[in-house]
């Protein structure tokens, strides 16, 4: 009996078919651009997160520079030699921005690649 049923199957009406086509291609379009965009709005969201704290790191960094310098530096670098504290600041803070940037990778969205 199962078996003249299964053999007997109402095709589905012409509606139900472009009913299916219509879910078909949302499903194909949301695949395709939906999640991707969520995809990389999470990876912005990540990186702009990771730069803003290594922007203040690097702030904090350059003051306890700044304030090493000024502290181990006494009086010998005062007055007209203070610029040397500045001097100092500034090529440690460019060596590790150099650093910083030699680690960055450029990596791409698509995971396949």
């Amino acid at each position: 009996m199962a078996e003249t049923t299964s053999r007997f199957r109402r095709r589905p009406s012409p509606s139900d078919q472009v009913t299916d086509i219509v879910d078909s291609v949302k499903a194909y379009a949301r695949q395709e651009t939906i999640e991707p965009l969520k995809g990389a709005a999470r990876w912005v969201a990540v990186g702009t997160l990771a730069a803003v704290c290594l922007g203040l790191a690097m702030v904090f960094l350059a003051l306890a520079v700044l304030r090493l310098s000024q502290d181990l530096g006494g009086t010998a670098l005062d007055g007209s030699w203070s610029f040397v504290h500045y001097l100092i600041t500034l090529v440690i803070v460019s060596v590790l921005v150099a650093a910083s940037f030699s680690r960055i990778s450029q990596r791409s969205l698509a995971k396949g690649e």
